[in-house]
């Protein structure tokens, strides 16, 4: 039976004041997409159930800037990743609507774990294949709205540095000789979450930087703010149940702070994270209840973000563009001996108990066993004044996200991660050599190993392109 779903969109004033042909203006608006009971939250390696309850509801933050000539768009979806088909059909429907081509919107996930999975092809599912229908015209009709949204508008951004809540999740560990990875095999010097026993020395750094984009009318009026930080999700729920996480907690959070109107649009978009989390194993472990530790958190970030907000200076920004370019990459497929592995050990027809580990991974070697040799992976980059924004369509690490903003092509850059796309975990060729979750090949983890440098490398070279140098 196919399910219909209701969009509500928010922040849309039929009274706001167009901008004129060459002034610069913004709009922001959200759309509603939380999924209806009994939907899918299983993912590619996980195994959450079916949804139970509602305990936050999951929206599109969206932003649209303009000088008269140009538009750009970004967008936040509350997703743990979306397919690249779901996100160019929505990007289909915006161009139509709107015309801003495909290339000037960034559409992100925020990776939040508490939604169904927007993979194309992951679940065999009535439920959730009408729910993956429902998400380009979900996540098109925020950037729609905002773009009715504009307005004559200023901009500003600032940062700040919040180390308490990142913390690298790779660790090198004692005892490889006796750790087994899914397929059975060991000496892997690297473990993801290994517990607090037998730790060496983090696999890598963080990014501490949280990044805060401001908008407001002439008149000085909230109409957005947008952050970005590296920092995977929190956690901490009941099962079936479904959270935007803190990047919801944030995006209300930031609208009381700042004391904003209804119209205001908080966003939180995430950063490079695909090796960080909040969890210190240097510190003694605590318990949370359910959701405590993802309320602290998202609203300490925009406690601490209001008044550095509040000094921004904003001004027009006559500068709008952006570039995109797509990398043909290889896919890590399994080779025979893994594949009668699989066969082996994944669980049979039917089978209706939580898999194993070892059945995960067959599972996941036998649909990458299908998979094409080649992924074509989009990047993206959007200017905004002396602000540039790159999109890259997986779980990237800290240390590449550093290394671009290090690059110090534009005096300001950010990256939004799982945008545009989902081809999963971006570990470094090395990061590769030292094993650990990341790294094992599934649907979550399938790049060839010198993806991150390329897609680094590619990652400046549009910022070049973007700055005109």
């Amino acid at each position: 039976m196919k399910l219909f779903f209701f969009f509500l969109i928010s922040a849309i004033s039929l009274s706001a004041p167009r901008s004129s042909a060459d002034e610069f203006s913004a709009g922001a608006a959200t759309s509603d997409i939380t999924p209806p009971m009994g939907v899918p939250l299983d993912g590619a390696i996980s195994q959450n159930g079916e949804v139970s309850q509602i305990h936050d509801r999951i929206q599109v933050r969206a932003l649209v800037f303009s000088n008269g000539k140009t538009k750009v768009a970004l967008a936040t979806v509350d997703n743990t990743m979306i397919s690249d088909s779901i996100f160019d059909a929505a990007k289909k429907k915006i161009k139509a609507e709107t015309g801003i081509p495909g290339s000037h919107v960034i559409l992100a996930a925020t990776h939040t774990h508490s939604t169904p999975r927007g993979m194309v092809g992951l679940i065999d599912n009535p439920a959730f294949a009408s729910y993956l229908e429902s998400l380009p015209d979900g996540i098109a009709k925020a950037v729609i709205a905002a773009d009715r949204n504009l307005q004559p508008a200023l901009a500003g951004w600032s940062s700040f540095s919040a180390p308490e809540h990142v913390h690298n999740r790779r660790w090198f560990v004692e005892g490889v000789e006796t750790r087994q990875n899914p397929f059975g095999e060991t000496g892997e010097v690297v473990g993801m979450n290994p517990g607090r026993k037998g730790l060496i020395k983090p696999a890598g750094p963080v990014d501490t930087e949280l990044f805060l984009l401001s908008v407001q009318s002439n008149e000085n009026k909230p109409i957005a703010v947008m952050g970005n930080y590296g920092l995977h999700y929190v956690g901490g729920i009941s099962r079936g149940h479904v959270s935007a996480d803190y990047f919801g907690i944030f995006s209300n959070a930031i609208a009381k702070e700042l004391d904003a109107g209804p119209e205001f649009v908080g966003i939180m978009s995430n950063g490079t994270s695909g090796d960080i989390n909040a969890n210190d194993l240097t510190a003694p472990a605590r318990k949370f209840k359910p959701f405590e530790r993802m309320q602290f958190i998202g609203e300490d970030l925009a406690k601490r973000s209001a008044p550095v907000v509040k000094k921004i200076k904003h001004r027009e920004h006559s500068s709008i563009s952006a570039v995109e370019t797509v990398l043909k990459l290889k896919v890590r497929k399994p080779n025979a001996d893994r594949i009668a592995w699989a066969k082996e050990t994944a669980a049979p027809p039917g089978y209706k108990l939580r898999l194993t580990r070892p059945q995960v991974y067959a599972r996941e070697t036998l649909a990458l066993a299908n998979y094409p040799d080649t992924a074509e992976v989009r990047l993206q980059a959007v200017r905004i004044g002396d602000l540039a924004i790159i999109g890259i369509p997986c779980e990237v690490f800290a240390e590449t996200g550093l290394a671009i903003k290090a690059a110090k092509i534009f005096p300001h850059t950010f990256v939004m991660e799982l945008a545009s796309g989902y081809h999963g975990y971006l570990p470094t060729a090395e990061q590769h050599t030292w094993g650990g979750y990341e790294t094992w090949p599934a649907r979550s983890a399938n790049l060839e190993v010198d993806a991150e440098t390329k897609i680094r490398a590619a990652a400046l070279e549009l910022l070049t392109e973007l700055s005109g140098k």
